[in-house]
């Protein structure tokens, strides 16, 4: 059995049915344009599944049989060289968008960054949705290009920031994504999804490069290392401004 079978038989233990109107996520994610009566619909499809941290969800070409909106946890999706070096092409919070609609099959590998709780719908039944309900569809395409306008800033990230202000845009990140779902203060105590190793692929650094960069934000109490998986931010604007942006 491979990797990802073991995964999703795994998490098939995990599903169970949930009712939408009782969602931690109702509010922020795409469901929310929906009316009473159009959750309903919805809620008769959905199911929750489960990934321990490191679980494969989907991996490259592998054909598409749900969608799904993040409940809680963090997602990275993945290219493979034919080297095996990886690039993690990006990131994925509570409430974004799991999946292509009208897409058969992944064009990247999709693992859990950390524990994650997905609210799943299955493939054809979505679509259905989609076209009977137009401003769900509206809603969609508006996170579409929300994505898109991330992988320009990561493309910026990429090519023109040196590496303390790659360090601090990825640190500035995931402490606003932190805050818009309650895992953290935007100015304060910060959990990090990542691994050192994590981050010098998504940043285009090495790790060593990665741990001298946190180790200057320190020094400069830019951050406070707590230990390696939380930080604390004192200053958020000054963490803004090394990163390269206003604030």
């Amino acid at each position: 059995m491979s990797k990802y079978e073991k995964t999703l038989a795994e998490s098939e233990t995990n599903d169970s049915r949930v009712h939408c109107d009782h969602c931690k996520i109702r509010h922020s994610s795409i469901c929310k344009v929906l009316s009473d009566e159009e959750l309903n619909h919805l809620n008769q499809i959905v199911q929750t599944k489960k990934f321990k941290a490191g679980d494969i969800i989907l991996s490259e070409e592998q054909p598409i049989d749900f969608f799904a909106n993040i409940a809680s946890g963090v997602v990275k999706m993945t290219k493979i060289l034919p080297d095996g070096r990886q690039q993690i092409v990006g990131l994925l919070f509570p409430p974004d968008f799991l999946g292509q609609a009208y897409k058969n099959y992944s064009s990247v590998f999709i693992e859990a960054a950390t524990d994650v709780e997905l609210c799943c719908f299955p493939h054809v039944k979505f679509e259905e949705m989609l076209e009977k309900f137009p401003h769900l569809k509206h809603k969609l395409f508006e996170a579409t290009l929300n994505e898109l306008d991330a992988a320009r800033e990561w493309m910026v990230l990429l090519g023109r920031k040196n590496a303390e202000e790659k360090v601090a845009d990825l640190l500035f990140m995931i402490a606003k994504r932190s805050a818009l779902i309650g895992c953290g203060t935007i100015k304060g105590f910060v959990e990090l999804p990542m691994t050192r190793s994590d981050m010098a692929d998504y940043l285009g650094l090495t790790v060593e490069t990665v741990s001298r960069q946190f180790t200057s934000l320190k020094s400069k109490k830019i951050i406070t290392l707590i230990d390696n998986n939380h930080i604390d931010i004192p200053d958020l604007e000054t963490l803004s401004e090394t990163a390269g942006y206003g604030y």
